[in-house]
């Protein structure tokens, strides 16, 4: 069934990779979630591909199709990341990754042609395609009830750096053991988010709570965050498991 729904997909992405091959130039996508991006690198194409969000660890990222090898010359991601500031911070409310995607889509903005947001304080950061940036820019003056101001910008040191590794004690790799270690809930909490849908794999929704969690897998829990799972580090004198994590 999965399959039969990705093929339209994997159609396009033929498309692009054989059109990057026959022409000699680079081809690209809009941004992918994580879940296309799964069904792309389980593909056999003519060319090369690689994945780019505008910062190290994007969650959303377009693909390239090609290389510099093949072409000639290397390829230059249409990124750009747009600072979304409160024109007064201290009369700025909290605002949070869903105070500024409702924003931005209230917009009219189709979702593909924008990449992450990530939030620091008040301050949005949203990676988007050039084409769209000025209207974004030009277009966007608040976000609940918050006057803000946008203007291109290169991308805060604070973005560009994977977030520390952090260490949990689980019982188990399973899904609902992890996802509630990382958000300090029961695993009986943790148990619920899954079944009720609002986990992701890789950025597939599962409602498998037992399913053993692998190394390098990212879990998203819907209106929480996410972490990538790094894998066991070694098990406790009390038979528990010392897991490593990067929560963003």
């Amino acid at each position: 069934m999965a399959e039969q729904m990705d093929r339209p997909l994997m159609k396009r992405f033929e498309e692009l990779a054989c059109r990057a091959d026959r022409q000699g130039v680079w081809t690209d996508t809009e941004f992918l979630t994580l879940a296309e991006q799964a069904v792309l690198l389980r593909m056999r194409l003519p060319v090369p591909v690689s994945l780019h969000g505008g910062y190290p660890d994007a969650e959303r990222r377009l693909a390239a199709f090609g290389s510099e090898a093949l072409f000639g010359f290397s390829y230059a991601p249409p990124i750009v990341c747009v600072r979304m500031a409160p024109a007064a911070e201290r009369f700025a409310d909290a605002l949070t990754h869903r105070d500024f995607l409702g924003a931005l889509m209230g917009l009219g903005v189709r979702r593909e042609v924008m990449g992450d947001i990530r939030v620091e304080g008040s301050t949005g950061y949203l990676f988007c395609l050039r084409a769209i940036a000025p209207y974004l820019i030009d277009s966007l003056h608040e976000v609940k009830r918050t006057v803000i101001r946008c203007s291109a910008v290169p991308p805060p040191e604070t973005l560009t750096q994977p977030p520390a590794l952090s260490t949990l004690v689980v019982s188990s790799e399973r899904l609902d053991a992890l996802v509630a270690a990382a958000y300090r809930l029961s695993r009986g909490a943790g148990k619920t988010l899954v079944e009720q849908g609002r986990v992701s794999l890789n950025g597939r929704p599962t409602q498998n709570a037992g399913q053993t969690v692998p190394s390098g897998c990212i879990v998203s829990v819907r209106g929480m965050g996410r972490f990538c799972y790094e894998g066991l580090d070694r098990e406790t004198k009390k038979g528990r498991l010392r897991v490593r994590v990067r929560l963003y």
